[in-house]
Protein backbone atom coordinates (compact mmCIF):
# COMPACT_ATOMS: atom_id res chain seq x y z
CA UNK A 1 0.00 0.00 0.00
CA UNK A 2 1.12 3.56 -1.05
CA UNK A 3 2.10 6.09 1.88
CA UNK A 4 -0.91 8.63 2.52
CA UNK A 5 0.78 11.84 1.18
CA UNK A 6 -0.20 14.47 3.57
CA UNK A 7 -0.63 17.49 3.01
CA UNK A 8 -3.50 20.42 3.85
CA UNK A 9 -6.38 21.76 1.25
CA UNK A 10 -8.05 24.65 2.09
CA UNK A 11 -11.82 25.62 0.25
CA UNK A 12 -12.83 28.85 1.61
CA UNK A 13 -16.69 29.15 1.31
CA UNK A 14 -17.30 32.66 2.86
CA UNK A 15 -15.65 32.76 6.23
CA UNK A 16 -16.03 29.13 6.82
CA UNK A 17 -11.96 27.12 5.97
CA UNK A 18 -12.45 23.15 5.33
CA UNK A 19 -9.10 21.60 6.00
CA UNK A 20 -8.77 18.05 4.53
CA UNK A 21 -6.29 15.70 4.15
CA UNK A 22 -5.94 13.77 0.33
CA UNK A 23 -4.49 10.87 -0.75
CA UNK A 24 -2.37 11.28 -3.85
CA UNK A 25 -5.34 13.56 -6.03
CA UNK A 26 -8.22 13.69 -4.88
CA UNK A 27 -11.32 16.02 -6.99
CA UNK A 28 -13.70 17.82 -4.57
CA UNK A 29 -16.67 19.06 -5.17
CA UNK A 30 -18.07 21.57 -3.00
CA UNK A 31 -21.81 22.94 -2.85
CA UNK A 32 -22.07 26.67 -1.41
CA UNK A 33 -25.85 28.07 -0.39
CA UNK A 34 -25.74 31.83 -0.45
CA UNK A 35 -28.51 33.81 0.43
CA UNK A 36 -29.50 36.40 -1.86
CA UNK A 37 -31.15 39.64 -0.72
CA UNK A 38 -34.43 40.46 -1.74
CA UNK A 39 -34.79 44.05 -2.90
CA UNK A 40 -38.46 44.01 -2.94
CA UNK A 41 -38.68 43.72 1.10
CA UNK A 42 -35.92 45.69 1.43
CA UNK A 43 -37.66 48.57 -0.51
CA UNK A 44 -40.99 47.61 2.00
CA UNK A 45 -38.30 47.93 4.99
CA UNK A 46 -36.89 51.11 3.89
CA UNK A 47 -40.55 52.56 3.23
CA UNK A 48 -41.83 51.74 6.50
CA UNK A 49 -38.68 52.67 8.54
CA UNK A 50 -39.08 56.32 6.70
CA UNK A 51 -42.93 56.54 6.36
CA UNK A 52 -43.08 55.47 10.38
CA UNK A 53 -45.97 52.82 10.00
CA UNK A 54 -46.91 49.85 7.78
CA UNK A 55 -50.36 51.46 6.51
CA UNK A 56 -48.07 55.22 5.43
CA UNK A 57 -45.95 53.01 3.76
CA UNK A 58 -48.35 50.66 1.98
CA UNK A 59 -50.30 54.19 0.99
CA UNK A 60 -47.04 55.18 -0.53
CA UNK A 61 -45.69 52.04 -2.37
CA UNK A 62 -49.85 52.05 -3.76
CA UNK A 63 -50.07 48.22 -2.78
CA UNK A 64 -51.96 46.65 0.60
CA UNK A 65 -50.74 46.65 3.83
CA UNK A 66 -50.74 43.05 4.45
CA UNK A 67 -48.16 42.84 1.52
CA UNK A 68 -45.76 45.10 2.86
CA UNK A 69 -46.05 43.84 6.30
CA UNK A 70 -45.43 39.84 4.63
CA UNK A 71 -42.46 41.22 3.00
CA UNK A 72 -40.85 42.61 6.12
CA UNK A 73 -41.23 40.03 7.93
CA UNK A 74 -40.06 37.67 5.82
CA UNK A 75 -36.96 39.86 5.66
CA UNK A 76 -36.65 39.62 9.26
CA UNK A 77 -37.28 35.56 9.29
CA UNK A 78 -34.78 35.58 6.53
CA UNK A 79 -31.96 36.20 8.89
CA UNK A 80 -33.34 35.61 12.14
CA UNK A 81 -33.16 39.09 13.62
CA UNK A 82 -36.00 41.97 14.80
CA UNK A 83 -35.64 45.27 12.30
CA UNK A 84 -38.53 46.64 13.89
CA UNK A 85 -40.32 46.54 17.94
CA UNK A 86 -43.45 46.71 17.98
CA UNK A 87 -45.82 48.14 20.38
CA UNK A 88 -49.90 47.61 19.64
CA UNK A 89 -50.06 49.49 16.01
CA UNK A 90 -46.96 51.64 16.80
CA UNK A 91 -43.63 50.60 15.49
CA UNK A 92 -39.54 51.76 16.31
CA UNK A 93 -36.71 50.88 14.20
CA UNK A 94 -34.22 48.92 16.51
CA UNK A 95 -30.85 49.55 16.42
CA UNK A 96 -30.13 47.11 13.49
CA UNK A 97 -33.22 48.99 11.86
CA UNK A 98 -31.87 52.27 12.05
CA UNK A 99 -27.89 50.84 10.94
CA UNK A 100 -29.60 49.37 7.97
CA UNK A 101 -31.82 51.89 7.03
CA UNK A 102 -28.60 54.03 6.88
CA UNK A 103 -27.70 51.40 4.48
CA UNK A 104 -30.66 51.30 2.14
CA UNK A 105 -30.36 55.15 2.17
CA UNK A 106 -27.50 55.06 0.19
CA UNK A 107 -28.75 51.94 -1.96
CA UNK A 108 -31.61 53.53 -3.26
CA UNK A 109 -29.93 57.07 -3.40
CA UNK A 110 -28.04 55.14 -5.76
CA UNK A 111 -31.09 53.55 -7.92
CA UNK A 112 -32.41 57.13 -8.39
CA UNK A 113 -28.67 58.43 -9.98
CA UNK A 114 -28.93 55.09 -11.94
CA UNK A 115 -32.35 56.53 -13.38
CA UNK A 116 -30.52 60.03 -13.82
CA UNK A 117 -27.92 58.77 -15.82
CA UNK A 118 -30.26 56.93 -17.93
CA UNK A 119 -32.54 59.56 -18.75
CA UNK A 120 -29.61 61.99 -18.81
CA UNK A 121 -29.26 61.37 -22.81
CA UNK A 122 -33.15 62.81 -23.33
CA UNK A 123 -32.83 66.05 -21.50
CA UNK A 124 -33.10 65.50 -18.43
CA UNK A 125 -36.88 65.13 -18.77
CA UNK A 126 -37.82 62.74 -15.68
CA UNK A 127 -36.50 62.20 -12.22
CA UNK A 128 -37.19 63.93 -8.30
CA UNK A 129 -34.61 65.77 -6.85
CA UNK A 130 -35.20 66.40 -2.85
CA UNK A 131 -33.85 69.96 -1.67
CA UNK A 132 -33.09 70.78 1.94
CA UNK A 133 -33.71 74.23 3.28
CA UNK A 134 -33.76 76.10 6.54
CA UNK A 135 -36.77 78.44 5.31
CA UNK A 136 -38.75 78.50 1.95
CA UNK A 137 -37.73 81.75 0.78
CA UNK A 138 -34.06 80.67 0.58
CA UNK A 139 -35.21 77.84 -2.13
CA UNK A 140 -37.89 79.69 -3.67
CA UNK A 141 -36.16 81.05 -6.55
CA UNK A 142 -34.05 78.02 -7.16
CA UNK A 143 -37.26 76.07 -7.87
CA UNK A 144 -38.69 78.22 -9.81
CA UNK A 145 -35.90 78.58 -12.07
CA UNK A 146 -35.13 74.81 -11.98
CA UNK A 147 -38.61 74.18 -12.53
CA UNK A 148 -39.28 76.48 -16.04
CA UNK A 149 -35.47 74.56 -17.12
CA UNK A 150 -36.68 70.96 -16.64
CA UNK A 151 -40.69 71.34 -16.33
CA UNK A 152 -40.60 67.28 -15.11
CA UNK A 153 -38.36 67.06 -12.90
CA UNK A 154 -40.09 66.54 -9.51
CA UNK A 155 -39.02 68.89 -6.80
CA UNK A 156 -39.42 68.14 -3.13
CA UNK A 157 -38.47 70.21 0.07
CA UNK A 158 -37.76 69.46 3.45
CA UNK A 159 -37.56 72.29 6.28
CA UNK A 160 -35.32 72.20 9.24
CA UNK A 161 -32.30 74.06 11.05
CA UNK A 162 -29.28 74.04 9.32
CA UNK A 163 -28.13 71.20 11.60
CA UNK A 164 -31.04 68.99 10.37
CA UNK A 165 -30.39 69.59 6.59
CA UNK A 166 -26.68 69.22 7.06
CA UNK A 167 -28.07 65.91 8.73
CA UNK A 168 -30.41 64.73 6.32
CA UNK A 169 -27.82 65.65 2.91
CA UNK A 170 -25.20 63.10 4.60
CA UNK A 171 -27.88 60.58 5.54
CA UNK A 172 -28.99 60.12 2.09
CA UNK A 173 -32.46 61.56 2.63
CA UNK A 174 -31.45 64.75 0.87
CA UNK A 175 -29.82 65.03 -2.83
CA UNK A 176 -28.91 68.86 -1.88
CA UNK A 177 -28.95 71.48 0.62
CA UNK A 178 -28.85 75.36 1.35
CA UNK A 179 -27.31 75.67 4.37
CA UNK A 180 -26.52 79.41 6.02
CA UNK A 181 -23.12 79.02 5.79
CA UNK A 182 -20.47 77.04 4.63
CA UNK A 183 -20.05 73.24 5.99
CA UNK A 184 -16.37 72.08 7.12
CA UNK A 185 -18.03 68.84 6.62
CA UNK A 186 -15.00 67.42 4.72
CA UNK A 187 -17.91 64.98 2.62
CA UNK A 188 -19.19 68.03 1.53
CA UNK A 189 -18.51 69.89 -1.88
CA UNK A 190 -20.64 73.16 -1.86
CA UNK A 191 -21.63 76.44 -4.10
CA UNK A 192 -22.29 79.76 -3.13
CA UNK A 193 -24.63 82.26 -3.61
CA UNK A 194 -25.11 85.72 -2.15
CA UNK A 195 -25.36 86.91 1.54
CA UNK A 196 -28.12 87.29 4.21
CA UNK A 197 -27.84 90.19 7.06
CA UNK A 198 -29.09 89.07 10.80
CA UNK A 199 -31.57 91.95 11.48
CA UNK A 200 -33.76 92.37 14.77
CA UNK A 201 -37.85 92.12 15.40
CA UNK A 202 -39.08 94.59 17.58
CA UNK A 203 -43.00 95.98 17.96
CA UNK A 204 -44.56 98.33 16.42
CA UNK A 205 -45.35 100.12 19.66
CA UNK A 206 -41.37 99.43 21.25
CA UNK A 207 -39.26 102.39 21.42
CA UNK A 208 -36.80 101.71 18.77
CA UNK A 209 -39.42 101.36 16.13
CA UNK A 210 -38.70 104.33 15.13
CA UNK A 211 -35.44 103.81 14.38
CA UNK A 212 -33.83 102.01 11.44
CA UNK A 213 -30.36 100.88 13.03
CA UNK A 214 -29.05 100.68 16.78
CA UNK A 215 -25.71 99.65 18.29
CA UNK A 216 -25.19 96.41 19.29
CA UNK A 217 -24.29 97.68 22.92
CA UNK A 218 -27.66 98.75 23.08
CA UNK A 219 -28.61 95.35 23.35
CA UNK A 220 -27.01 94.66 26.87
CA UNK A 221 -29.80 93.02 29.14
CA UNK A 222 -32.35 92.79 26.56
CA UNK A 223 -34.96 90.50 26.74
CA UNK A 224 -34.65 88.27 23.68
CA UNK A 225 -36.83 85.07 21.98
CA UNK A 226 -34.13 83.16 19.89
CA UNK A 227 -34.26 80.06 18.06
CA UNK A 228 -33.31 76.73 18.91
CA UNK A 229 -29.35 75.65 19.29
CA UNK A 230 -28.97 74.24 15.98
CA UNK A 231 -29.74 77.83 14.32
CA UNK A 232 -26.28 79.05 12.25
CA UNK A 233 -28.95 82.63 12.73
CA UNK A 234 -28.48 82.62 16.60
CA UNK A 235 -24.88 80.93 16.40
CA UNK A 236 -23.55 84.02 14.12
CA UNK A 237 -25.60 86.32 16.26
CA UNK A 238 -24.29 84.87 19.56
CA UNK A 239 -20.60 84.74 18.07
CA UNK A 240 -21.09 88.91 17.42
CA UNK A 241 -22.46 89.52 21.33
CA UNK A 242 -19.46 87.42 22.80
CA UNK A 243 -17.44 89.34 20.38
CA UNK A 244 -18.82 92.76 21.50
CA UNK A 245 -18.36 91.86 25.68
CA UNK A 246 -22.38 92.02 25.08
CA UNK A 247 -25.22 89.75 27.41
CA UNK A 248 -28.32 89.31 26.78
CA UNK A 249 -31.31 87.76 28.99
CA UNK A 250 -32.81 84.84 26.62
CA UNK A 251 -36.12 84.07 27.33
CA UNK A 252 -37.47 81.52 25.00
CA UNK A 253 -36.16 79.53 22.26
CA UNK A 254 -38.24 78.41 19.58
CA UNK A 255 -37.77 75.62 16.05
CA UNK A 256 -39.39 77.76 13.99
CA UNK A 257 -39.24 81.18 12.47
CA UNK A 258 -43.07 82.03 12.48
CA UNK A 259 -42.93 81.16 16.31
CA UNK A 260 -40.11 83.68 16.68
CA UNK A 261 -42.34 86.38 14.81
CA UNK A 262 -45.60 85.84 16.91
CA UNK A 263 -43.50 85.66 20.19
CA UNK A 264 -42.02 88.88 19.45
CA UNK A 265 -45.64 90.14 18.27
CA UNK A 266 -46.80 89.39 21.46
CA UNK A 267 -44.12 91.04 23.75
CA UNK A 268 -42.28 88.21 24.86
CA UNK A 269 -38.94 89.82 23.73
CA UNK A 270 -36.83 91.17 20.52
CA UNK A 271 -36.33 88.22 18.31
CA UNK A 272 -33.75 87.94 15.55
CA UNK A 273 -33.96 87.05 11.74
CA UNK A 274 -32.87 86.86 8.27
CA UNK A 275 -33.23 90.48 6.14
CA UNK A 276 -33.95 88.62 3.32
CA UNK A 277 -36.61 86.14 4.75
CA UNK A 278 -38.47 88.93 7.06
CA UNK A 279 -41.89 89.15 5.99
CA UNK A 280 -44.18 92.18 6.76
CA UNK A 281 -46.09 92.52 9.51
CA UNK A 282 -48.47 94.58 10.84
CA UNK A 283 -47.10 94.04 14.29
CA UNK A 284 -43.22 94.24 13.79
CA UNK A 285 -40.37 96.27 12.55
CA UNK A 286 -37.03 95.11 11.92
CA UNK A 287 -33.33 97.19 12.51
CA UNK A 288 -30.34 96.71 11.46
CA UNK A 289 -27.34 96.42 14.24
CA UNK A 290 -25.15 99.72 12.97
CA UNK A 291 -21.91 98.36 14.11
CA UNK A 292 -21.83 94.85 14.09
CA UNK A 293 -22.54 93.40 9.95
CA UNK A 294 -23.81 89.88 10.79
CA UNK A 295 -23.83 88.48 8.07
CA UNK A 296 -24.08 84.67 7.10
CA UNK A 297 -23.33 83.38 3.63
CA UNK A 298 -25.37 80.56 1.63
CA UNK A 299 -24.41 77.54 0.46
CA UNK A 300 -25.88 74.78 -1.46
CA UNK A 301 -24.58 71.34 -1.04
CA UNK A 302 -24.37 67.96 -1.90
CA UNK A 303 -22.52 64.96 -0.87
CA UNK A 304 -18.88 65.05 -3.05
CA UNK A 305 -19.48 61.84 -4.19
CA UNK A 306 -22.56 62.81 -5.56
CA UNK A 307 -21.85 65.96 -6.92
CA UNK A 308 -21.80 64.69 -10.63
CA UNK A 309 -25.34 62.93 -10.72
CA UNK A 310 -27.03 64.58 -13.40
CA UNK A 311 -29.95 65.56 -11.36
CA UNK A 312 -27.56 67.62 -8.95
CA UNK A 313 -25.02 68.21 -11.39
CA UNK A 314 -28.04 70.59 -12.71
CA UNK A 315 -29.29 72.41 -9.78
CA UNK A 316 -25.71 73.20 -8.82
CA UNK A 317 -25.14 74.33 -12.36
CA UNK A 318 -28.49 76.53 -12.23
CA UNK A 319 -27.50 77.79 -8.80
CA UNK A 320 -23.49 78.73 -9.87
CA UNK A 321 -24.81 80.93 -12.75
CA UNK A 322 -27.45 82.19 -10.93
CA UNK A 323 -25.06 83.43 -8.81
CA UNK A 324 -23.11 84.56 -11.28
CA UNK A 325 -25.72 86.57 -12.44
CA UNK A 326 -26.52 88.01 -9.22
CA UNK A 327 -23.16 89.01 -8.99
CA UNK A 328 -22.63 90.87 -12.45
Amino acid sequence: MKDWINFPLVVRIQDIRIFAYCRNWVWITVSTFKKTLNFKRLRCFHTVAIEGSFTQAAHALGVGQPSITTHVKALEDDYGIELFARHGHNIELTDLGRSLLAITHRIFSLEEEAVGALTEASGLHTGHLKIGAIGPSQVTDMILAFGRKYPDVELSVALGNSQDVLSRILNFQDDVGILPLESEEGRLHSVPFGENRIVLLVRTDHRWADLKEISIHDLEGERFVLREDGSATRHAFEDALAKANVSIKPVLAIGSRDAVREAVANSLGIGIALEDETLRHERLKTLRIADADIILHPHVACLEDRRNAPMIKAFLDLVAETAQDGAS
